[in-house]
């Protein structure tokens, strides 16, 4: 009987050997988790539309925060939910608004961690969308009054202890406004970590449960990318690469790998993708009615996400992932 010389099942044979040839390695360092924050004490919220996620006062933010960054996770992305919201989405520059609240109690309480924030209207304002509204043209955002309000925002959450602000409005030339705006308030120092393709995707339901941030009417389609266009979301990245984003991410994660594969392929700068509430309710869903092991099919999720070439996942399972993969020795 005739055996071909080459034999690549020889490297598969244990867990060992497995890991000792593994191309893409996954650690906790790698994730960041996102955190709802909302008015209150005491407050945790659980999320029914996202199983191990909830909406949660200061306090109990700064708890988790603790625990997750014992547990190997190096970041938290911030959401908020204000007590009050107006056509403009003014509390989320407001210098006791519920965002800077959380950013001035993890400075203080979590030092090391590092604080990324979401930098957008749609949970502030009263009809839902990610910016001002134009007279003229009744439910269309207004791109340039926008942009001077995300300055606005983006500054008063770096002064209040942001590291990183992330806009993620896809408001056209936003970075370039926000950067001058940053290094014109002494606060050079903070990053901005662009959500330079993010697409008009149906897997945010879950999202929009959480932050409270569905739409009155309408939908983003006239402002976030079409599904169906990958030669754009280049040409997204390459302006945002040239207004001065730091970093770069891909929202959402699975549909969009062939996306994010040929970012990397293009930019050096730093890559981050959102595996979205969408694409994380669909795990639980599918291992709720025994179709699919949860734990197994995270990992390798998560897995194929830096196989295609992100440094950062944004993912609501880090905590269960940071898990896992300390029960592999820190690496699967």
């Amino acid at each position: 009987m005739s055996y071909p010389e080459t034999r690549l099942r020889r490297f598969r044979r244990t867990p060992t050997l497995r890991r000792m040839v593994r191309e893409t390695r996954l650690a906790a360092e790698d994730l960041v988790l996102p955190l709802f924050v909302c008015p209150g004490s005491g407050v945790e919220n659980p999320v029914a539309s996202m199983p191990g996620v909830a909406q949660q006062s200061v306090d109990k933010l700064v708890e988790t925060a603790k625990a997750t960054f014992d547990e190997g996770i190096p970041a938290v992305i911030l959401f908020g939910l204000p007590e009050t919201k107006d056509a403009v989405g003014a509390s989320s520059w407001a210098e006791d608004g519920i965002v800077q609240r959380a950013l001035e109690a993890l400075a203080r309480e979590v030092p090391d961690l590092v604080r990324i924030v979401d930098v957008c209207f749609c949970e502030y304002t009263d009809h839902g969308h990610c910016g001002v509204l134009t007279e003229e043209r009744k439910g269309t955002v207004d791109n340039d009054a926008t942009v001077e309000n995300l300055a606005r925002q983006a500054v008063s959450l770096a002064r209040a202890g942001a590291d990183i602000v992330a806009p993620s409005d896809m408001m056209d030339g936003r970075v370039a406004v926000i950067r001058e705006a940053l290094d014109d308030a002494d606060l050079g120092e903070v990053a901005i970590l662009s959500y330079a393709a993010k697409f008009a995707s149906a897997y945010y339901g879950p999202f929009r449960d959480a932050a409270d941030s569905t739409p009155a009417f309408g939908d983003r389609r006239s402002y976030q990318m079409d599904p169906a266009n990958g030669r754009e979301a280049i040409r997204e990245v390459e302006l945002d690469v040239e207004e001065g984003a730091d970093a770069l991410m891909v929202k959402p994660a699975l549909p969009y790998l062939d996306i994010l594969s040929e970012i990397r392929q293009l930019f050096d700068h730093p890559l981050a993708a959102y595996h979205v509430s969408g694409e994380y309710a669909m795990l639980h869903a599918a291992a709720q009615r025994g179709w699919i092991d949860y734990d197994r099919v995270l990992l390798e999720t998560l897995t194929s996400i830096r196989r295609a070439g992100a440094d950062m996942i944004l993912t609501y399972g880090a905590r269960d992932a940071a898990r896992l993969l300390d029960s592999h020795n820190k690496v699967v």
